[in-house]
């Protein structure tokens, strides 16, 4: 049986954390994300059911608008607080299938719920996108280092067993995208490749979570529910942070691994199961046996082919790589771009990155907003990265720009060079202004004021805009300065 899949926008994480233990107990596949990175959601193979959109991204009248667009015949159903209905604009109200004022309660969701589309396998319409995705996430390992070259001979021989596999390696290196890749890489890729995170679920919902359970089985079990084992039929399950699962539910991963079957709670009927075991924790699991909170006999079940992936301080080399490969991702799904420059990577190449990959893909992101489309250098890092030192060379060779370059910005027409601005604040139009549009004129202006005082010399300008001259011309080619 599919479930209905819904897609919940909110910022307001405590009522993510609420409304997706409730539909999860209705049968239903909750994907959660924020108001700032929701487009991807909806560039997906599997069609979604309804799209829910918590209070406070209605004041946002462009996202709203533009959630109720991507969702295009998908109802889109507006989460307020309770009495505040009478504050909701008409235009809103007539945009969104539903209002449903929040706390609610099971008697209103169910209904509502019912007469939601189900999406089949049949109507799944796969996209380029996640078509491309599934084939190369072997190929997303980035990087040239000894030890992302080891992972991919690791993968390619283990992955056409059913050995089970235990990937290990801090938060934040990637250890999903090598459970995915080994799915992809296997005779059971044409089946699910089902995730769990054990340390995301309370203990007393792990048990349900992983085996399902019958109607009536405990309070809030309202039906019959599948397990991820039942899900994962044929194909792959990866459980992730393994590491963080109680030691009541290691007894009975322990005897599903040995004999293949499990009950549903609730249920004496065994089920047989071929499920092939991806597991995965930043945990050293040797200590947590040490401490008694991890059961060795589980531990030598799981740790059949061990995989592990390095922190990405132990490999910086691979760091100009991935930077490229999350800005070609981020081109790909219209979330931006940015351009780092020789500098700037230098210096990132020095951080210790705790979160490691993770950590580096949310600074790309960031960078990408804040400059849209434009080239970082070192002052555009955030301060955490300031204290690290560039080698005399690599300054070198950052100040030296070609001698194409240097006669393509040596004779730049001077027009339209901007007057003094003598007040001190600008003062803001009734009619209101286009921001963006105003800073960038801004910027032109004080450009071109600056290469008349220096008569063209784009070095000379670059040092009286107090910027690096790769900057300066990196700027006159986004403003088509030089024609």
């Amino acid at each position: 049986m599919t479930l209905p899949h819904i897609l919940l926008i909110d910022d307001n994480k405590t009522r993510i954390q609420q409304l997706e233990t409730v539909l999860q107990f209705m049968e239903c596949f909750i994907e959660t994300t924020g108001s700032g990175d929701y487009v991807s959601h909806f560039r997906r193979a599997n069609p979604l059911s309804v799209v829910f959109v918590g209070e406070g991204i209605e004041k946002q009248a462009t996202v709203l608008s533009d959630i109720v667009g991507r969702a295009n015949k998908t109802p889109v159903v507006l989460l307020i607080n309770k009495g505040t209905l009478q504050h909701i604009s008409s235009v809103i109200t007539r945009s969104v299938a539903h209002i449903l004022e929040w706390p609610t309660t099971y008697a209103v969701l169910k209904p509502m719920l019912d007469k939601l589309p189900v999406p089949s396998a049949e109507t799944a319409i796969i996209t380029h996108e996640d078509r491309d995705r599934r084939l190369s996430l072997i190929e997303r390992l980035k990087g040239k280092s000894p030890a992302i070259v080891a992972i991919r001979k690791l993968i390619d021989q283990v992955a056409e067993s059913d050995a089970t596999v235990l990937i290990l390696g801090e938060s934040g290196t990637g250890k999903e995208v090598v459970a995915r890749a080994l799915h992809d890489a296997s005779f059971r890729k044409d089946k699910s490749f089902v995730p769990i995170n054990c340390g995301a679920i309370p203990g007393e919902l792990l048990e349900s979570e992983l085996f399902g359970h019958e109607k009536g089985a405990f309070t809030g079990a309202l039906n019959t529910r599948q397990g991820r084992f039942e899900m994962a039929e044929g194909g792959t399950l990866f459980l992730d942070e393994i590491g963080d699962m109680p030691l009541v539910m290691q007894v009975k991963l322990l005897r599903v691994l040995q004999e293949r079957t499990f009950e549903r709670v609730g249920s004496n009927k065994t089920i047989h199961c071929d499920v092939r075991v991806i597991a995965a924790t930043h945990r050293c699991l040797e200590d947590e046996i040490k401490a008694n909170r991890f059961r060795e006999d589980l531990f030598y079940r799981l740790n059949v082919f061990p995989i592990e992936i390095p922190a990405l301080k132990n490999r910086t080399e691979d760091i100009p790589l991935l930077v490229t490969d999350l800005i070609t991702r981020m081109e790909a799904s219209n979330r931006g771009s940015v351009r780092l420059t020789h500098a700037a990577l230098t210096m990132l190449m020095q951080h210790e990155w705790p979160g490691n990959v993770r950590e580096l893909a949310n600074l790309i992101e960031r960078l990408a907003i804040i400059n849209p489309k434009g080239l970082v250098d070192t002052t555009g890092l955030p301060e955490k990265f300031q204290h690290y030192k560039i080698p005399e060379q690599i300054i070198d060779d950052i100040e030296t720009i070609t001698l194409a370059e240097e006669q393509q910005f040596e004779s730049i027409e001077l027009v339209g060079a901007c007057e003094v601005v003598t007040s001190a604040l600008a003062q803001l139009p009734k009619q209101g202004m286009d921001l963006k549009e105003y800073l960038n004129v801004l910027e032109v202006d004080l450009i071109r004021q600056a290469l008349n005082e220096c008569n063209g010399v784009v070095a000379h300008a670059a040092k009286r805009l107090n910027m690096r001259r790769t900057t300066l011309v990196e700027k006159l080619r986004k403003y088509d300065m030089p024609r």
